[in-house]
């Protein structure tokens, strides 16, 4: 018997397929290929981008999100490769990857490429930001902004693990990872940790004026913070989340006329990285491939990214 056409909005549709595929708690590292979703962050991303592809469909009058099938995700995917750029086309074939699994389809989509034009003139565009600019940009904050963007550019931080910071004895690093001795070679100063992406925690190393500077503001008892839908237990009087992404981009405007984001300090750390490597000795491939344990990484090519 067939099924008939869903009513509901396509912001319904999506949340109905993300929460069916949730398993919020489980490591994601022990649970690869399972086809579930394991953090909020990755449930709010599919959300949307099922969503669009839903409107997408009812537009079409096609259906709803039950009626995908491999050849309609690339239709959709092709039409969207001229609109969108790469990172966001990606985003949108992991989760129609996602909602197919859920469908009962087995099957691995092709990777699609961007052709926005736009998208490949941004991509030229330097992202990072040099030591002078952040000093710039720091001075114009206030003490708990500032210091967090010295921070985020000292370690290479995201946003959002600015939050998570904590002394290295307090939360030890992930063990299922094989780090490599040679992180932080040239560097000196006192190691903490954050939790980045997929709840990998990793050190980083803070020189000690920042360490000074971050003790000073150690509160006395955790509080949490929530950041997009997601809780936080903070240790430390910073800023961090959306609302220092935000904070940033405005100063950077106002102090250099121009903003590349918050995301542009970790351009600049792995940029500022391979000059101190290379000064050190290091070889091309070994850069990259401390480097990009250092950013929460464990794929060295993705460095180049961000080298520009």
């Amino acid at each position: 018997m067939a099924r008939g056409i869903s009513h509901r909005s396509a912001d319904k549709q999506a949340a109905y397929f993300v929460r069916r595929g949730l398993a919020l708690g489980r490591p994601r590292h022990k649970s690869r290929g399972d086809g579930m979703i394991h953090s909020i962050g990755t449930a709010r991303s599919y959300q949307q981008a099922l969503t669009l592809f839903c409107r997408w469909i009812q537009g079409r009058r096609d259906g709803d999100l039950r009626s995908a099938d491999p050849g309609l995700v690339q239709e959709y995917l092709s039409e969207r490769q001229t609109k969108v750029g790469q990172k966001t086309i990606d985003r949108d074939r992991q989760a129609a990857q996602f909602l197919l699994r859920r469908l009962g389809v087995d099957i691995k989509l092709r990777r699609v490429f961007s052709t926005c034009r736009s998208r490949r003139n941004l991509a030229k565009k330097p992202r990072g930001y040099t030591p002078e600019q952040v000093d710039a940009i720091a001075a114009r904050q206030s003490l708990r902004t500032g210091l967090a963007t010295r921070i985020a550019y000292a370690a290479g931080l995201r946003a959002h693990e600015l939050l998570t910071i904590r002394r290295a004895s307090d939360q030890p690093a992930s063990t299922h990872r094989k780090w490599s001795q040679r992180r932080f070679a040239g560097r000196s100063g006192s190691a903490y940790t954050v939790v980045g992406k997929g709840g990998l925690i990793r050190e980083i190393m803070l020189p000690w004026n920042l360490v000074h500077a971050l003790e000073g503001v150690r509160l006395d008892e955790p509080r949490t913070i929530v950041d997009r839908g997601i809780r936080y237990r903070q240790h430390y009087d910073i800023v961090g989340g959306v609302y220092f992404s935000m904070a940033f981009g405005k100063t950077s405007k106002t102090v250099l006329g121009f903003s590349n984001g918050a995301h542009g300090l970790r351009h600049g750390y792995a940029q500022d990285r391979m000059n101190e490597l290379l000064d050190l000795g290091f070889k091309r491939a070994d850069r990259m491939s401390v480097i990009s344990q250092e950013l929460g990484h464990f794929r060295p090519d993705i460095v180049t990214e961000y080298l520009r």
